[in-house]
């Protein structure tokens, strides 16, 4: 499991890779704590870019509620897009897109946070 963070205009991109199961949620709580807690003090909304999640496990979704949780006290918000069709999946059952702002693309996201971050996107 891997962890890049990008910023476009007023959001923080940030794009986990892999697997998130029992083994490696706490490495991927402690990755993810202070990123959501710098982006979130920034101002900027949080864009969770899933297209490289091959899975998550219950004790993942757990690690994206407690982030969820985190950003929502800072008045922040936390949207997920592009996720793979098995991720989704398991979004759906557990009702985790309920939750989450979903977006089928990034892009698509971005510009829901604003027309900045969007045109960011595009330059890059």
């Amino acid at each position: 499991m891997t962890i890049v963070q990008r910023s476009f205009g007023d959001a923080s991109v940030i794009s986990p890779a892999g697997r998130i199961d029992h083994e490696n949620c706490d490495a991927f709580r402690a990755e993810l704590t202070p990123r959501v807690e710098a982006s979130t003090r920034a101002g900027q909304a949080i864009v969770l870019d899933m297209s490289g999640m091959e899975y998550v496990s219950s004790a993942g979704l757990r690690c994206f509620m407690l982030a969820a949780r985190e950003a929502k006290e800072r008045n922040s918000r936390i949207l997920v897009a592009a996720m793979q069709p098995v991720v989704a999946e398991i979004f759906q059952i557990s009702r985790f897109n309920l939750v989450f702002e979903v977006f089928p693309t990034l892009l698509e996201a971005l510009a829901s946070v604003s027309p900045d971050a969007a045109a960011a996107f595009g330059r890059a």
